[in-house]
């Protein structure tokens, strides 16, 4: 096989993931047009459509979602093997990939990484922020931050930051008006800020615990966000009552701008942990970057 054919698998397996040509080119940094030329060669030389092109998305065929599961796991090793030459450098190379939350990126993770990085210029990484659970191997990921608790069973976990609190908290104002809650139930009656979940596509229905006795209560309220730094604007402007991570707030409350309600039945989570497939650990650069996270006490 050719360069330019391998080339063209490698193309052929990015717009297939992604579902579009637009986004594949964008990711490749190369035209659209070029891109679907490609792909057409590809076709040609096997004699089999492997996309079916509308003109809102892309979808495979039979023969194309056979030859993504063919190619996928094999592309993955020749990555991993090229990379993992730069052992014979001086200093590690390569690339890697996350996934992660804007909390985990903002309290954990850049505050770690930020100085290490400059120690190791050939090491580049992207910081891909959602609130999704993504699954890293099939959407190219080298790795992902979640809490504890939500992280597969079936993957290396790495704990790399403290447990901490949801709390919930609204302005001195919004109170005054419209009272304080006394229990979760209460809630129901307020204005709250809302939190979206874009795994999921619904609501966050928000947890409270308290002497083992768990409740999880739907709010409601003019305002959802799929972002706790805006949510905790929106409360110091008035809007409501947010429920949010106790250390990116601390601000916030020590200055009077927002008050904390139910402070008994805020609960505690395990922390943010690192997540990756086996095969990642022995990278130059992936070491790199799980010793720069690692949780230390």
């Amino acid at each position: 096989m050719s360069i330019g054919d391998l080339n063209r698998l490698r193309w052929f397996q990015l717009v297939a993931e992604e579902r579009s040509f637009t986004r594949a080119a964008a990711r490749l940094g190369v035209a659209q047009s070029t891109l679907s030329h490609s792909i057409k060669q590809l076709e040609a030389q096997i004699g089999i459509r492997l996309l079916t092109r509308t003109t809102r998305n892309v979808a495979l065929t039979e023969a194309g979602e056979r030859l993504l599961q063919t190619i996928a796991p094999r592309l993955m090793e020749i990555d991993d093997e090229i990379v993992a030459l730069s052992a014979f450098r001086d200093k590690p190379s390569g690339s890697i990939r996350l996934t992660l939350s804007d909390h985990a990126l903002d309290r954990v993770v850049w505050p770690k990484l930020k100085p290490v990085l400059q120690d190791y210029p050939d090491v580049t990484v992207e910081l891909i922020l959602d609130s999704t659970f993504r699954n890293i191997v099939e959407e190219g990921f080298d790795a992902g931050v979640r809490l504890g608790e939500s992280v597969e069973k079936d993957m290396i976990a790495v704990r790399i930051g403290p447990d901490w609190r949801l709390v919930a908290v609204a302005s001195p104002a919004y109170l005054a008006a419209r009272g304080t809650p006394r229990h979760p139930k209460d809630l129901v009656g307020h204005a709250c800020i809302n939190m979206r979940h874009e795994s999921a596509g619904g609501l966050y229905a928000w947890e409270f615990e308290k002497d083992g006795q768990e409740l999880r209560v739907r709010v409601g309220g003019q305002l959802t966000f799929n972002n706790s730094y805006a949510m905790i604007d929106a409360a110091v402007s008035g809007f409501g009552i947010a429920y949010v991570p106790n250390d990116i707030v601390e601000r916030e409350m020590a200055s009077g701008a927002l008050v904390q309600v139910l402070d008994d039945w805020s609960p505690h989570f395990d922390g943010y942990f690192l997540y990756y497939p086996s095969r990642r650990q022995n990278l130059p650069a992936f070491k790199v970057v799980v010793e720069a996270l690692r949780h230390r006490e």
